[in-house]
C-alpha cells in the first residue's frame, strides 16, 4: 500500500474534534501472553498482561511506564459471559456482560460503577460494534481503519473514559474469542 494511502486514512481518523484512535491486535494473544494498545501515531500507550498459571482468566492493563490502571476478571459463577473491570486498588469499576437476549446481533452491557451504564450494539465477532451510552455512541471499535489483517482501532469520544473503553473492549474480545 502506498505510503499517502495510509496517512490519508490516518488523517480522516484524525478530525481534530477530540476523538481519541488505539489500534488493537486480534489474535495475538491469550491468556499468559502480552500485547500493547497504541495510540494513533504508533506510541505503545497502554500494555495488557495476560497474567499465567491462574484458575479463571485475569488480564491487566497498565500504562506505559507499567503502572497498573485495571484489571479484568473472568466471572466464573455467573450464567452468561461476564468479566469484572477493577481499578489498581482492587475495587469494581465495571462489570462487562453479554444480554441474555441478543436476537440479530450481539449486544452487551457495561455496568459502570460510578456513572451511566454502557450498552454495546453490532457484530464483536467481526470487531465492528459501537459504545453506546444514554443512545448516544461514545466509542467505536472497527477493522475498517487498518488494511492490516489482525488489527482493529477504537475511537473514543472525548469525556470519555478510555481505560474502561479499552478494558471493556478487551474483555469483550477474550469472551468472544476464547478459543484463542
Amino acid at each position: 500500500m502506498a505510503l499517502g494511502r495510509r496517512h490519508q486514512r490516518r488523517e480522516e481518523r484524525r478530525s481534530g474534534d477530540g476523538r481519541v484512535h488505539y489500534r488493537m491486535r486480534q489474535r495475538i494473544f491469550a491468556i499468559g501472553d502480552d500485547f500493547w494498545i497504541e495510540d494513533d501515531d504508533g506510541k505503545r500507550a497502554y500494555k495488557v498482561d495476560g497474567k499465567a498459571l491462574r484458575l479463571r482468566k485475569t488480564l491487566v492493563i497498565e500504562d506505559a511506564h507499567g503502572h497498573e490502571l485495571a484489571k479484568l476478571k473472568e466471572k466464573l459463577v455467573h450464567v452468561r459471559d461476564s468479566m469484572e473491570i477493577e481499578d489498581a486498588d482492587g475495587n469494581r469499576i465495571a462489570m462487562v456482560k453479554k444480554a441474555l437476549i441478543s436476537p440479530l446481533r450481539d449486544r452487551w452491557v457495561i455496568e459502570v460503577s460510578d456513572g451511566p451504564d454502557l450498552e454495546i450494539k453490532g457484530n464483536v465477532v467481526d470487531h465492528e460494534y459501537s459504545f453506546r451510552k444514554d443512545g448516544d455512541e461514545v466509542a467505536a471499535v472497527s477493522k475498517k481503519w487498518f488494511r492490516v489483517a489482525d488489527s482493529y482501532g477504537v475511537e473514543i469520544e472525548p469525556g470519555q473514559e478510555p481505560v474502561i473503553v479499552l478494558a471493556a473492549t478487551v474483555a469483550i474480545d477474550t469472551m468472544t474469542h476464547d478459543h484463542r
